[in-house]
């Protein structure tokens, strides 16, 4: 199966409770930090809310 490696590259300092919940239940706490997660339907949506702070790549 298809995997995805996100990166935190903006704080989550000062931005909504929901996109702080995102970030966290993908793995991403502070800025550098990075995460192998699943090519699915669920991680496309919590990638598209909060696509402004996080770097995307195939893994």
């Amino acid at each position: 199966m298809a995997q995805l490696k996100i990166k935190l590259v903006r704080s989550l300092v000062g931005r909504k409770d929901g996109q702080i919940a995102t970030a966290d239940s993908l793995g991403l706490r502070k800025i550098g930090d990075e995460t192998i997660q699943p090519d699915n339907v669920a991680t496309k949506g919590k990638i598209a809310k909060i696509s402004h702070l996080i770097e995307v790549t195939e893994a």
